[in-house]
């Protein structure tokens, strides 16, 4: 393995998906203000229905592309011809190959950082650090109750009868160009799913605590309500991506910093 590979290399190194083995995952939901989601969501994309805000930390002990890492993540629920999915605002990783297979690949906005995760009992506790900021930590206690019972149903919706849940993620794949100022090609929206097999979920009671950085804003995200948290341990599958538009340079351009700390 050199280099330059050989094209038996090539074939023997492609994956179709991207998978991830007893993935333990804690997601927390909120709803925020719908003004917020307004103002953070690149066109063509639309707010959906309800301002629902989404984060997670998660613990990847097992891959198929031999990485192991952890990993959080920031979403708004957004829609595209009708379709609901998760925008991606943010997605901290630990490690590098990870960033820029999710960057480059599908244009997830990541960034390295320190992450933490822990569950002790009922109790699961996670954080996310950058620039010496620890601006995110999630706590949830597993009491089977969520903080209000529409945590379910955002579950139920997503859930098929064979118990996989299925997670449309939107994102804009763009790089900057080598001139100042521009971009290599207009923003493409690629739509992605990823498809998470549990093996164990429990439901509870959690909260997300934001400290204010410049370079990680997240605290826009205002919480309004906490839906509550959902616990999961089990088998994910990343599926191929799709381009399903492009967009403007001039028009993108007040979105376009997700993957840099620039203030």
């Amino acid at each position: 393995m050199g280099f330059v590979k050989s094209f038996e290399e090539i074939m023997a190194n492609t994956k179709v998906t991207a998978d991830f083995y007893d993935a333990e995952m804690l997601m927390v939901f909120w709803e925020t203000k719908p003004e917020i989601i307004a103002k953070l969501i690149p066109p063509p994309l639309k707010p959906a229905d309800a301002p629902i805000a989404m984060a997670f930390v998660a613990n990847y002990p097992a891959t198929n592309f031999d990485v192991t890492y952890k990993e959080s993540a920031l979403f708004i629920r957004a829609e595209y011809e009708g379709e609901e999915g998760n925008y991606c605002l943010a997605m901290p990783v630990t490690n590098d190959i990870a960033m820029a297979g999710g960057r480059e690949m599908f244009g997830f906005p990541k960034k390295m950082a320190n992450i933490h995760f822990e569950k002790k009992g009922t109790a699961v506790n996670g954080w996310t650090e950058r620039r010496g900021v620890r601006f995110m930590e999630v706590n949830a206690t597993l009491n089977g109750k969520p903080n209000d019972p529409s945590a379910l149903t955002l579950l139920e919706n997503e859930s098929g009868e064979d118990g996989v849940i299925k997670g449309v993620s939107y994102n804009f794949k763009h790089f900057p160009g080598p001139e100042p100022g521009t971009l290599d090609y207009d923003p493409r929206l690629v739509k992605q799913e990823t498809l998470l097999k549990p093996k164990v979920i429990e439901i509870g009671e959690a909260e997300i605590i934001f400290k204010h950085s410049d370079y990680d804003p997240w605290t826009e995200v205002t919480v309004v309500k906490m839906l509550g948290g959902i616990y999961t341990v089990g088998d994910n599958s990343m599926l191929g991506g799709k381009v399903v538009a492009e967009t403007g340079f001039l028009e993108f351009s007040p979105y376009a910093f997700l993957k840099w700390d620039m203030v």
